[in-house]
């Protein structure tokens, strides 16, 4: 049995049990026939849920349902009369109110007496919430289309300076008067900043939008102030206070930077963004280890491409660290499973991580058999490979191996290739065969070495 079916037999015997009661006095009822009867795909649905609005007509989602089945049917007037008789019926709803003027503002584009309705029921509904800041914004609006602009500005006055919302709101509808760097403006937008912070400091999104308007209006040191207070309320608040840390390096607090990155990694290593700061500030200050490290994690956590891990894999590699090498590109090789250069440098790392050194072989081979035809194999993961082969015995395919790598190395590589013409010396010479071309590989090694 579908769930479908077993919910429509479940509300069968529901409607069974109800069918005493006078279904067009009870709204519920009427409902959930017309739910039933939707999901059976009769026709007759609608019918029972104008049933239903007419037992409650002050219900929303049931006036919301028949506003939008009068809209199919090209009935606007229809619309917009059940949306004016429950906006009279509930004048102190506000949501009844927003969803009334939000419905005309958004039918009624170019027809005035829409817009008219909308501004009567905003307008009488602010004089009741005076400041709500959710009034203010869709009447702004109202009034900007309409070219009021002295009534647009006067709303903003009545916007409390200690509600972290009015102070959002009062920064997003001045903004473009800011940026034109009008003092009068800026100052009462830092006045709303500030009250509402001194008020609410541990709201996340207020302190956010403050450090960034000071941020971008040149008073790095004030949104730095405002992020300070921010994380001392709020101590939580990880990914501001890694802006803050951000924000210590760009005012050259390198210290304070560095501190507050690292207590965000202690708490929780997973924030990228601390990261990714500490990586470029241990690069900018010649400390390698470190930037190799937090780039690393970084990777981890975002992924990123496959030349990215390549590049950060060699780093770790020329510095001795084959495991951080392997672990790094454990993770490349899930993002990015088919990337033959990835899987050639795992094999790689793994043969020189002593840890991992015993699984090198069966690497090897699957970067092998994942090598595209046009694609030739890198010099170094023929030697490594090489290596792994003789441990296991099997000279004549470590011999092959070596001479291709001896083939493939570019004319300024004179050092790599002078080694691996030494190793397949040293293997001919352990096998005691080969002597003189033995001989002859160690002579072209010396005269690179020159």
């Amino acid at each position: 049995m579908t769930r479908l079916s077993q919910t429509l037999r479940t509300t069968g015997a529901f409607l069974l049990c109800c069918s005493a009661l006078p279904a067009a006095d009870n709204a519920r009822v009427e409902f959930a026939f017309g739910v039933l009867e939707e999901a059976r795909g009769v026709n007759t649905a609608q019918d029972h849920f104008e049933k239903a609005r007419l037992a409650d007509p002050l219900a929303l989602p049931l006036v919301q349902r028949a506003v939008k089945q009068r809209l199919e049917h090209d009935d606007r007037g229809g619309a917009v009369k059940l949306f004016r008789d429950l906006s009279m019926a509930r004048p102190d709803d506000l949501l009844v109110q927003f969803v009334y003027s939000d419905f005309l503002m958004q039918q009624g584009q170019g027809d005035s007496m829409a817009m008219k309705l909308a501004t009567d029921a905003l307008e009488s509904v602010l004089k009741n919430n005076p400041g709500n800041p959710r009034i203010i914004q869709r009447l702004h609006q109202i009034y900007q289309t309409s070219d009021r602009k002295s009534q647009a500005t006067a709303l903003l006055d009545q916007l409390s300076p200690d509600d972290p919302e009015s102070a959002l709101l009062y920064a997003s509808l001045t903004r473009s008067a800011t940026e034109k760097d009008e003092a009068a403006q800026r100052e009462k937008l830092d006045q709303h900043y500030l009250l509402a912070l001194a008020a609410h400091p541990e709201i996340a999104v207020l302190a956010r939008d403050a450090s960034e308007y000071f941020r971008n209006s040149d008073r790095p040191e004030k949104a730095i102030e405002v992020l300070e207070k921010h994380a001392a309320a709020a101590p939580s608040s990880l990914d501001l206070r890694t802006r803050l840390g951000v924000l210590y390096f760009t005012t050259k607090h390198d210290e304070k930077g560095e501190a507050a990155l690292k207590r965000v990694l202690e708490i929780d290593p997973g924030q990228a963004l601390a990261h990714q700061a500490l990586a470029k500030f241990y690069r900018s200050h010649d400390k390698p280890e470190f930037a190799r490290f937090h780039a690393s994690e970084l990777l981890k956590l975002r992924s990123g491409s496959p030349d990215e891990f390549l590049k950060l894999a060699d780093e770790w590699l020329a510095a001795n660290d084959p495991r951080s090498a392997r672990l790094l590109l454990e993770r490349a090789v899930f993002n990015h499973p088919d990337h033959f250069g990835l899987l050639q440098k795992l094999a790689i790392a793994t043969r020189r991580d002593p840890e991992t050194s015993a699984n090198a072989a069966r690497l090897f081979r699957e970067a092998e058999a994942a090598k595209p035809a046009d694609v030739k194999s890198e010099p170094a993961f023929l030697i490594e490979s090489a290596e792994t082969l003789i441990a296991q015995g099997q000279s004549k395919a470590a011999e092959e191996r070596l001479r291709n790598a001896i083939k493939t190395y570019p004319p300024e590589a004179k050092k790599e290739t002078a080694t691996a013409l030494r190793r397949l010396a040293d293997l001919w010479d352990s096998e005691k065969r080969n002597a003189d071309a033995a001989r002859s590989l160690r002579q072209r090694a010396d005269a690179l070495d020159r």
